[in-house]
């Protein structure tokens, strides 16, 4: 019986034994298909068509290098991290922490540093227009998305290039609700601009010569998206603006006078006050009425096109009509 007894235990010790080892081998097997699907994420990839190619980029790229200011600023308010900076070149205050040796200086927007990029061993390039001669070189490195902004369909283009972000870098739902609180916002400033008669004009200041920018141009959303009605909707709309004089200012008399600053970025030495409050513009009704505004070059001229400049954009308008 005793005999009878040990055998029975014996087998079913051994039976339990082979359950657990069967469920070992499940979790085993479990954990290995885990691993096996974070795998699968880890390496996917998108196709993204831009202006210059099509392109296959890997979803959550790591070391990121970024050409552009306001795609910078973008990533900036989704939380993702930048492995490399244009630094060589005037950062944007509000992008300030960009300027540490936590970031590798990539060099300047027009000149690369083709060498430190190789260094960096980048899984995406993200570039606009000042780099699109050397794509070729920068794809030879990494996958490289252009991703510039469209005058002639400003708002369109830039949500196009904010949802490819959001895509690449699984930030979607933020995205789009950075968007929204965006469209919000021009909608309320146009709610103001559509009731006024005052006409602007915007122009861009270089040393002691000014270009005029309109509709489609580069600053042309101040009319396109904005809604503040163009003193001359004959403006080319061209890159660099149409050269004007003085007297073309005073002949078209502007309600309001936008001025960019480029020399406050690029040279460092703001001159626009002194070059554009002439004797000939003091003529102007923007001047008699003291609505000659600056805009901030940082924003308008070295960024733009990104979730936080393009917002800085809205209220700096929005404050100009408050006058």
């Amino acid at each position: 019986m005793k005999k009878f007894l040990t055998f029975i235990l014996i087998t079913l010790l051994a039976l339990f034994m082979v359950a657990c080892g069967d469920t070992d081998k499940d979790s085993a097997s479990d954990d290995n298909k885990g691993t096996d699907k974070e795998k699968e994420e880890s390496t996917e990839t998108i196709k993204v068509e831009h202006e210059l190619d099509t392109t296959e980029v890997k979803k959550n790229p790591k070391n990121v290098v970024v050409f552009d200011y306001g795609l910078l600023d973008t990533l900036d308010k989704l939380d993702v991290d930048v492995a490399g900076v244009a630094q060589s070149s005037n950062i944007p205050k509000y992008l300030d922490k960009y300027t540490s040796e936590d970031y590798a200086n990539i060099g300047s927007l027009k000149e690369p540093d083709f060498e430190k990029i190789a260094e960096i061993a980048p899984e995406l390039i993200l570039i606009t227009g000042r780099q699109t001669e050397v794509y070729e070189e920068l794809s030879e490195i990494a996958p490289t998305v252009y991703l510039g902004v469209d005058p002639a369909r400003y708002m369109d283009s830039f949500k196009e290039n904010m949802e490819v972000i959001g895509e690449i870098f699984d930030k979607t739902s933020e995205v789009e609700t950075a968007i929204n609180d965006i469209e919000e916002s021009i909608v309320t400033l146009k709610e103001k601009s559509k009731d006024m008669d005052e006409k602007a004009l915007v122009i861009l200041s270089n040393d002691d010569k000014i270009s005029a920018y309109g509709p489609k141009s580069r600053f042309g959303l101040i009319h396109d998206v904005f809604g503040v009605k163009p003193v001359d909707e004959k403006i080319e709309a061209s890159t660099h603006g149409m050269s004007v004089s003085f007297e073309y200012v005073v002949e078209n008399d502007p309600d309001i006078l936008y001025v960019v600053d480029r020399s406050a970025v690029v040279d460092g030495e703001s001159s626009a006050k002194q070059v554009v409050e002439n004797k000939l513009v003091e003529k102007t009704k923007a001047y008699k009425n003291d609505r000659i505004v600056y805009l901030n070059p940082e924003i308008w001229y070295l960024s733009g096109g990104g979730l936080i400049s393009v917002e800085m954009m809205v209220d700096e308008i929005a404050e100009s009509l408050e006058k």
